[in-house]
């Protein structure tokens, strides 16, 4: 991997569609591969796209209380998990469904070798047959739920860390828990979001959600997770982590024998940093400083960052990077890692969400156009008309399609931060800033659409946007 200043002075387009691609072929996580050379906005309830309630977003409002249990490595974890939430749709709610993305890779196991994540014990409802390679479980519920009602569902749940370097997974002596811990899929106008795991990329689309997690595990192994996190004595020999953590899209959490350090950004972010002993001291130094620089930075850009703190949990083989709030996993060399693109996912997906496999470009553009800016990457010449790989190649593609055309997917971190560079020039960069972050506000714990962003750019211009659209194939 090339030093920090050969990153900044490569051509943008080259070095990302190099290394995507090789991510791709080795399998690695390559939805935050891209490396670096990687007081609370106030906002509407819900998005404002959202005004028609019989095509809201449902459940809403959703609070999960968890409490898990692990075994001596970390590698087995037993609890029970409560989810709460309402109805904000006029039409009665008779289901819910259950995503299991923790099974997405093993899928339904095989006999000797089960699914890593199951339920049982349900609790508010009459479950069904999982469905989507135990994916999704539909769950009905004893009767409709009208509008504005809430009601409770609960469950046990068993979760075992999959023997794969992964973001669900584990390195060595250490755990990776991202997407293990079952969320509910959610309803809008287009239905339930019933769509299959990817690996390359994200499937997931979730509401803002109330997390609040009681970790029992070794003493040994320290606990990095999502929110605002604290530890007490547990029974002898053992620690539990508890957090607490508000309108957040998912809960992420590790184990093993990390290294820590903790400093508080000048913004009064709390920067937890997790590594294990052999993680280069070069990159973790970098990351801490990067880091605890770019939580600052895209608060000021963006909105103030609204969760109080933020672990970086860095490894020497985890591939790439992968974004959780509060919490993102970083492979980490003597360069660094995707460190500042990961820290602007917080805002790009975690604040401002989106349907990751409806419009992927929504968080992983925006967040690698934020990183170039950090950086200073000259992006001048990042794209062109003839770099489209194909006639049907779309920024705005789907998962859909960029599951079935791998060697694409480098458009979303290529194509993308370059199309809103370009914007950026023609609107000019005062305008651009003040957008980002007006869009951002009015956007803030809601949804993000392509419809809304074209709406919102054209909004700040008296020039027509449409052949800029056309141009960057934004549909």
């Amino acid at each position: 991997m090339s030093s920090l200043p050969a990153w900044q002075s490569k051509p943008f387009r080259r070095l990302l569609v190099g290394l995507v691609a090789l991510l791709v072929a080795t399998g690695a996580t390559v939805a935050d591969a891209v490396t670096a050379p990687k007081a609370e906005a106030s906002g509407s309830e819900a998005n404002r796209s959202q005004v028609n309630r019989s095509g809201a977003a449902t459940p809403d409002r959703l609070r999960y209380d968890v409490t898990l249990r692990g075994d001596a490595d970390g590698s087995h974890w037993t609890g029970r998990q409560r989810v709460t939430f309402r109805n904000a749709s006029d039409r009665p709610l008779r289901e819910v469904y259950v995503r299991l993305w923790g099974n997405g890779e093993d899928k339904c196991g095989t006999p000797g070798k089960p699914s890593p994540v199951r339920l049982s014990e349900l609790r508010g409802g009459t479950p069904g047959q999982l469905t989507l390679n135990c994916t999704a479980l539909r769950i009905t519920l004893p009767e409709p739920l009208a509008h504005g009602e809430r009601t409770t569902i609960a469950f046990d749940v068993s979760v075992t860390v999959p023997e794969r370097n992964n973001r669900f997974g584990r390195e060595g002596a250490f755990r990776f828990l991202g997407n293990a811990l079952p969320v509910l899929a959610v309803h809008d106008a287009k239905g339930w979001h019933l769509d299959p795991y990817v690996s390359t990329g994200e499937s997931f689309y979730a509401l803002a959600s109330d997390f609040r997690a009681r970790i029992d595990h070794p003493a040994a192994l320290k606990v990095p997770a999502t929110g605002r996190t604290w530890t007490s004595p547990g029974t002898p020999g053992r620690t539990v982590t508890h957090s607490v953590a508000h309108r957040v899209r998912d809960f992420a959490w590790a184990a093993g024998p990390f290294r820590t350090a903790t400093e508080t950004s000048h913004g009064g972010v709390r920067v937890k940093s997790y590594w294990a002993p052999n993680t280069p001291a070069a990159g973790v130094r970098l990351n801490r400083k990067d880091g605890v620089a770019a939580v600052d930075r895209f608060g000021e850009e963006f909105g103030r960052y609204p969760y109080g703190e933020l672990d970086l949990v860095m490894t020497k083989e985890f591939g790439g990077g992968m974004e959780y709030p509060g919490l993102v996993l970083l492979g980490t060399t003597e360069e660094g890692s995707a460190v500042v693109h990961e820290v602007a996912h917080q805002w790009w997906y975690g604040i401002v969400g989106n349907d990751e496999y409806g419009a992927p470009w929504l968080d992983e553009s925006f967040a690698q156009y934020a990183n170039a800016r950090f950086y200073g990457w000259d992006t001048g010449d990042c794209w062109a008309d003839g770099d489209w790989p194909s006639e049907s190649t779309a920024l705005t593609n789907s998962m859909a399609y960029w599951a079935e055309h791998r060697n694409e997917y480098h458009v979303v971190y290529t194509a993308g931060p370059c199309a809103l560079a370009r914007l950026e020039d023609t609107l000019g960069a005062d305008i651009m800033a003040r957008l980002l972050k007006r869009y951002a506000r009015d956007h803030w714990y809601g949804l993000s659409t392509t419809a809304d962003f074209k709406k919102a750019a054209q909004s700040v211009t008296n020039r027509d946007l449409g052949p800029f659209w056309t141009k960057y194939r934004i549909r």
